[in-house]
């Protein structure tokens, strides 16, 4: 197997100290709305689940052990939804260089966990923010759905 190395950035910069600040800050790593969300509406089903493995690939938001399903809850922006026209977006925006290259490599580390995931075993759905947060319990019938799918079934993919 041959390891790459994480992206480089190297001539790239933050727009500004201020504005690094800002998105860091704003950039939660777990506990986010859309799990908290998604969290609740799975609360009443019984569902046994785990929170932020950080054991496995990627650190899943949500981990149900007994279906082994790894569950992202995946920010639009930083994730990449619509890629093409976010990236169109992102080319004319400031700092485009950075942006473009930013968006471009989460989205591919984010296939390369999939890629992980599924080789040892486990089954990956990922679920877009905005879809969670406009409705909760479908996202939560979409996690039930891929356990009650079964092992035989990819359920990487979105809502």
């Amino acid at each position: 197997m041959i390891r790459k190395s994480a992206p480089s950035y190297k001539g790239l910069t933050a727009a500004s100290r201020s504005a690094s600040r800002t998105a860091s800050a704003g950039s939660a790593k777990r506990d986010t709305k859309p799990e908290l969300v998604l969290r609740h509406a799975l609360r009443g089903t019984g569902l046994r689940y785990k929170t932020d493995v950080a054991s496995l690939p990627g650190r899943p938001d949500l981990v149900i052990p007994a279906a082994r399903l790894a569950v992202f809850c995946d920010g639009d922006f930083w994730h990449g939804r619509n890629l093409r026209r976010r990236l169109k977006k992102l080319e004319k925006g400031h700092n485009a260089p950075y942006w473009v290259a930013k968006i471009s490599s989460n989205v591919e580390r984010d296939r390369k966990v999939a890629r992980q995931l599924r080789s040892s075993g486990w089954r990956v759905l990922r679920i877009w923010e905005t879809d969670v947060i406009a409705n909760p319990y479908r996202a939560a019938k979409a996690v039930l759905r891929a356990i009650v799918a079964g092992p035989k079934t990819s359920t990487t993919g979105l809502l």
